[in-house]
């Protein structure tokens, strides 16, 4: 019997990491434990209040069955009253917003409610690969739009080609930026909004994952500025440290937003209640947020002073738990890495190639830059630091 995947499947890219993966694995089997700055996912724990919540909500909803399919109306109030605290904008739960199993199934099933097979959907490089793979399972082409430093990691939406511009349908940002830790402005916000309108273009915008993760001025919502034709995605993934409660929302243009629902409706059953419960509290916390971003700029302040100190050119981020550093003039970003896992280092970083997709011309963005997720304890961050300034220096 002979079953081949289907050409959606296969059409996607193999694992990038293997050469990596197996340094790595070659680390451990020696007896070293690396320092892993490679994976985003906070290593600090839920806070204790949020997982009292999720205890009791349980309890109550032990027998409640299934959960609205887009959020219960508790749930979305508090969204509303979370975006209108943080944003001053104004959401109607009931239009504007829908509840989402983390923002990576929102991400990916989006375009299947208005891409058919041949639009394309405009995706910055480095980006979030959900914003990929679900335009190739919609049947959409992709087209890889590169952040630059020079463009200070905006997409450089006037430069894309004619031809793609009239068949886009959507145009993906993630702002704060992963992995470059860049933050939208305003004036770069409303020129984009006013070549989306007249290009008839959707603006979906990852926006939510690090908004609450900056370290000078607070980032804006692009929904501050209009609603019309914009969708925004959030989660409380790294704001709260709930990577494992799969809990966020949608919200935006109300007729974009009833369209995704319509879809939302036929792929799950929606977020449990009690998780939405534990969110609600969360989300309605600025306590635990402020004690984060105090965290991520001492652990990013001890580990650009390393860096610095080894002759490399830093730049401290904006927002997000990221370093996206450039490396050495004489090494590739594969080098790098694999050189920061030699036995005496064991450190783990990610290769910026590696997240990156190569753009019009040849350009991979992500070409001799490594991004440090600020993962580790400050334990290991200082004797990373260490290593980094002794191997370097």
């Amino acid at each position: 019997m002979n079953i081949e995947p289907s050409k959606r499947l296969q059409s996607l890219s193999g694992y990038a990491f293997k050469e990596i993966n197996d340094r790595v694995a070659s680390l451990k089997a020696a007896g070293v434990v690396p320092i892993d700055f490679g994976v985003g996912d906070p290593s600090e724990p839920t806070p204790d209040f949020v997982i009292e919540t999720l205890g009791k909500a349980a309890q109550k909803h032990a027998g409640s069955g299934y959960p609205s399919y887009t959020g219960s109306s508790e749930y979305l109030e508090a969204c509303s009253s979370y975006m209108k605290k943080r944003f001053d904008v104004e959401l109607d739960p009931a239009t504007e917003m829908c509840s989402n199993v983390g923002s990576k199934e929102a991400i990916f099933n989006f375009p299947e409610a208005f891409v058919n097979p041949g639009d394309y959907v405009i995706i910055p490089s480095p980006g979030y690969p959900p914003m990929k793979t679900g335009t190739i399972f919609a049947e959409g082409v992709p087209f890889y739009a590169p952040l630059l430093e020079k463009n200070d990691w905006m997409i450089d939406y006037e430069s894309i080609p004619s031809e793609v511009v009239d068949k886009a349908k959507i145009i993906w940002l993630n702002y704060p930026n992963s992995p470059t830790g860049a933050v939208a402005t305003r004036e770069y916000y409303e020129g984009l909004i006013e070549w989306a309108h007249k290009n008839s273009i959707i603006i979906a915008a990852d926006e939510g994952c690090y908004i609450d993760v900056y370290f000078d001025e607070k980032p804006m919502s692009i929904l501050e500025i209009t609603k019309e034709g914009i969708v925004a995605f959030y989660s409380l993934s790294k704001r709260n440290n709930m990577t494992g409660y799969r809990a966020g929302f949608v919200c935006g243009d109300a007729d974009l937003m009833k369209s995704y629902k319509a879809l939302k409706t036929n792929i799950d059953s929606g977020t449990p209640n009690f998780v939405q419960e534990a969110a609600m509290v969360a989300l309605a916390d600025e306590d635990h947020a402020q004690e984060m971003r105090d965290l991520y700029e001492e652990k990013g302040a001890i580990l650009l002073e390393a860096l610095e100190a080894a002759g490399m050119d830093v730049h401290k981020p904006s927002a997000t738990f990221y370093i996206w550093q450039k490396v050495p003039a004489e090494m590739t970003d594969v080098d790098f890495a694999k050189k920061l896992l030699d036995p005496e280092i064991g450190i783990v970083v990610t290769p910026g190639s590696l997240i990156s997709d190569e753009c019009e011309g040849g350009i991979n963005p992500g070409a001799g830059y490594v991004r440090f997720a600020l993962m580790p304890t400050m334990e290991e961050i200082r004797e990373a630091s260490d290593k980094i300034k002794k191997c370097f220096g």
